[in-house]
């Protein structure tokens, strides 16, 4: 397998149990989860996965848990490691295919650039719902294997 280096940045609230939370005196019990995301459109161009806990805040705009950068190196997938509290989680993520920053739309909203959803949901008439796109972080060990939509 070819080795390389994943460069990410924590944008946004940043990483919500970066210190060790703590809720009504109980610690919040995190568990390790690989995202794997294939199918990238370019080889070159950032990967952003927004992270997503609460469903009232899926897809809203910056109302994310926090969201994940990543230059794919060269290959066509991304293998990603975090840790996420246990709970129900979304992933939506983006490929910045243009290098702007930012996701491209057409006049009726509908992206241009390659995005894709947690369980590979694929919408088509209106944005996911939280609980077609949700998975349930248990204990160590999840994969999430989502395909990139061109």
């Amino acid at each position: 397998m070819k080795s390389f280096q994943l460069a990410f940045v924590a944008l946004g609230t940043g990483l919500l149990w970066a210190a060790a939370p703590c809720v009504a005196g109980n610690p919040v019990t995190t568990s390790s989860v690989t995202v794997v995301v294939s199918q990238l459109a370019s080889t070159e161009s950032a990967v952003k996965l927004y992270f997503y806990n609460l469903r009232e805040s899926f897809l809203q705009p910056k109302q994310y848990a926090f969201v994940k950068v990543v230059r794919p190196g060269g290959l066509d997938r991304i293998t990603l490691p975090v840790d996420l509290p246990n709970g129900d989680w979304a992933v939506a993520i983006t490929q910045d295919t243009n290098n702007n920053d930012k996701l491209d739309k057409n006049m009726m909203g509908i992206p241009t650039e390659p995005f894709a959803f947690s369980n590979n949901v694929r919408p088509r008439f209106a944005p996911p719902d939280f609980d077609d796109c949700k998975f349930t972080v248990s204990g160590p060990g999840k994969v999430v294997s989502i395909v990139l939509k061109p």
